[in-house]
């Protein structure tokens, strides 16, 4: 079951599609079940929720705004250097411990929302990755029950100013400039994937050609093991987001470096959950005078 949180004329919405096409409604409509954030929030059954919604109206997702699944989770944690392949071209060893940093929610865009280059650099590259979605919270939580607490899955583009990435060993700077991180374009609830989305296939795209090639089972650290290693410090909350690492081919470590530009587009698919695409384009005068 795939579900998405949208916008339509100024109200939220939510619809499902288990492949028989889009069906939902908006807040003010009769039997509006709550937004998908607040669903998750208040430990809903997803699945069920999406079983009633495939009886309503149907929805065009072509003429709403598609929002972020959690667009202000009370935590992004985000896992670097996840892939073998990644470590390679980064040229480090093996971690014993995942590297653990944070997102803040003001990084976060939706599906279809455009990538934002700040005017401070031109370094900036794509990383595309596994969302994870916390949907039952807790504090040191057993691995073999670890996906018992997942409320589903979506994909993710951690874009990154590596410039200011690099310039301390804490990551937080360049991992959250404005309109970087993108999110959605849906949940996917976990019956409709493999555990854990094991042995899904993940691409990265820039303009079409494919930049990033890999499998979900090539994590070094697995979702269960994320959510174990993590919660033994953090108690977990219902609408978290664990965001997974990215595999190889990012742009920093091609010769010459490839970073994204105005005008590019980025498109991450996770085989089985859709594609999540986003054009770039300078931050506005705006939005840079803030």
């Amino acid at each position: 079951m795939r579900i998405v949180h949208f916008e339509k004329g100024g109200e939220h919405g939510i619809a499902a599609n288990d492949g028989s096409g889009w069906h939902g409604l908006t807040k003010r409509k009769s039997g509006f079940p709550g937004t998908l954030p607040e669903l998750i929030a208040n430990g809903a059954d997803l699945l069920r929720a999406g079983r009633d919604l495939l009886l309503l109206p149907t929805i065009d997702l072509d003429k709403v705004r598609i929002l972020p699944p959690v667009p202000k989770p009370p935590k992004i944690l985000c896992v670097g250097l996840n892939y073998d392949d990644h470590l390679e071209e980064s040229g480090l060893k093996k971690p014993v411990y995942p590297e653990i940093f944070a997102r803040f929610a003001t990084s976060l865009i939706a599906h279809r929302d455009p990538i934002r280059l700040p005017r401070e650099s031109d370094t900036l590259d794509y990383e595309a990755e596994l969302a994870v979605v916390i949907g039952r919270g807790g504090r040191r939580i057993n691995r073999d029950r670890a996906l018992d607490h997942v409320a589903g899955y979506s994909l993710f583009n951690d874009a990154t100013i590596r410039d200011f990435q690099l310039r301390t060993p804490q990551w937080t700077m360049g991992k959250n400039f404005d309109g970087t991180g993108a999110f959605g374009p849906w949940l996917v609830t976990p019956d409709a994937l493999p555990p854990g989305a094991h042995g899904l296939r993940i691409q990265g795209r820039l303009n079409g050609q494919v930049m990033q090639d890999s499998s979900i089972d090539k994590l070094i650290f697995s979702v269960p093991a994320l959510i174990e290693m993590i919660s033994v410090a953090i108690s977990l909350e219902p609408g978290d987001v664990i965001i997974t690492g990215t595999p190889g081919g990012v742009g920093a470590a091609r010769k010459p470096p490839v970073f994204m530009k105005p005008g590019d587009v980025f498109e991450v698919e996770i085989e089985g959950m859709g594609v999540l695409s986003n054009t770039v384009q300078h931050e506005s005068p705006d939005e840079a005078s803030r």
